[in-house]
């Protein structure tokens, strides 16, 4: 649906309700993909939402509280009563209801538990943290034992399907419910109704451990195109399973994690935060950057009489430090990715950083040759033109090594690499190539005048 769609929409459903005519109001939202639904929700005042949200139907209710932001739901949760909200996560998927559960206050949740329908299927998904495995899995509704046939596993999937949140995969378990094999629904339906399930399974099932964290489980997801991931615990007892949709939310909020951390911010920030919580957040980084910005100052101050004496050594500060600070982040952004991704560990920190030293070496001959023939050509100066390019070579070396092992250094350190190494590393190139530029300068000053 397009934006336009929904600003018209939203301006119908205000007029609805304006009007009192909640019958109108509530076909329209009704009507619409939950996405949009909660889209046109969201533009609501409190006050209209509460009082809609109570007249939908409960199915319609649960896509919408889905689809809100985590921290938009639960503000709306805890502005219901208990039955409203047992209402309406009895129509949720187990682990939505259980991550809603968990950031309300508990009174309420007991008191909603009492009144859900599922709450033996959502209470063992409230005992792991929101950000591992075992927060973000859903409880595995299709499970089949090792010792039936083909037609009997298709019985039990028309019994428990219309309930059942994927039907992808279908889990084979022990008598203990230890995982001993994975079956696709293909597979089931092709083959001969009286073949045992443990001729068809596949035994070397991939799961993750519940511990695990979320991103761990994404990783294995992407990496080996599964649309359902199942959760053991230590002794392969199936706990759960997670489903695709799960993963794309997981994706979503890492990516966002690192955009933000590579600026410096160490939460995502909606722009309505208040100031004071912004400020709390952002200030102690600008304050650590203010702090590397003096030692370049001081590596200035070391130089105060070189750059007296050839003033035109300042026009190209930008051009040594900028050049090689943007080395050394496209350098840093690629090693933080790979960390991520799980494709750079520190067991690859020297063929990494051979790699990128490489890099930087070819990037400071191209770049350093160019910054030399502008100089010559722009002042006239063969000298000048060649301290400005042997700095900006050396530097371009420099902010490649860096921008390998700082985020390496972090990760022994146990500091996310994403949120302290953009600091660092900038306060590297800026640092070496004053040190460079001015100090040959020094050392050819005789020349340059």
């Amino acid at each position: 649906m397009r934006m336009t769609d929904i600003d018209t929409l939203l301006e119908e459903l205000r007029k609805a309700l304006i009007n009192d005519d909640w019958k109108s109001a509530v076909d329209l939202v009704e009507a619409l993909r939950p996405p949009d639904q909660a889209e046109l929700f969201n533009e609501l005042p409190e006050a209209l939402q509460d009082a809609l949200l109570e007249r939908l139907n409960p199915e319609d209710s649960a896509d919408i509280m889905e689809e809100l932001d985590d921290e938009d739901a639960a503000e709306l949760a805890q502005r219901m009563d208990s039955d409203e909200l047992a209402r309406i996560l009895n129509k949720m998927e187990p682990d939505e209801a259980a991550d809603l559960l968990g950031d309300i206050p508990t009174a309420q949740v007991n008191r909603a538990l009492l009144s859900i329908e599922d709450a033996a299927e959502i209470l063992p998904l409230l005992e792991y943290h929101d950000d591992s495995a075992g927060g973000l899995m859903t409880s595995a509704d299709v499970v089949l034992r090792q010792d039936i046939t083909a037609r009997q596993a298709l019985e039990h999937l028309r019994t428990v399907a219309p309930d059942a949140e994927t039907v992808y995969y279908l889990f084979v378990v022990d008598d203990d419910v230890r995982l001993v094999g994975v079956v696709s629904l293909r597979e089931l339906v092709l083959c001969p109704p009286e073949k045992p399930i443990q001729t068809v399974m596949d035994h070397d099932a991939i799961t993750i451990l519940v511990e695990a964290d979320q991103e761990e489980a994404a990783r294995l997801m992407a990496r080996y195109d599964l649309l359902a991931l199942p959760v053991v615990d230590a002794q392969n007892h199936l706990l759960g399973v997670i489903t695709h949709d799960d993963l794309v939310e997981v994706l979503e909020v890492e990516a966002t994690e690192d955009i933000y951390r590579l600026g410096g911010v160490t939460q995502d920030q909606p722009v309505d935060t208040g100031i004071g919580t912004t400020l709390r957040s952002r200030v102690p980084w600008l304050v650590l950057n203010l702090g590397t910005a003096m030692i370049s100052a001081f590596v200035l101050s070391i130089f105060r009489d070189t750059i007296a004496q050839f003033a035109i050594l300042a026009v190209f500060f930008p051009i040594v430090a900028g050049v090689s600070g943007s080395a050394g982040t496209q350098t840093l952004t690629v090693t933080v990715r790979g960390m991520a991704l799980g494709l750079v560990e520190l067991r690859d920190g020297l063929s990494t950083l051979f790699r990128e030293g490489i890099i930087g070496l070819s990037n400071g001959i191209v770049i350093g040759a160019i910054v030399a023939l502008v100089a010559l050509v722009w002042q006239s100066n063969p000298i000048l033109g060649l301290v400005v390019g042997a700095a900006t070579f050396l530097n371009l070396i420099c902010a490649g090594v860096a921008g390998v092992l700082v985020p390496l250094g972090m990760s022994v350190l146990k500091i996310d690499p994403a949120l302290a190494s953009p600091v660092l590393v900038t306060t590297i190139t800026d640092t070496f190539g004053y040190f460079f530029y001015l100090g040959f300068a020094t050392l050819t000053l005789v020349y340059l005048l």
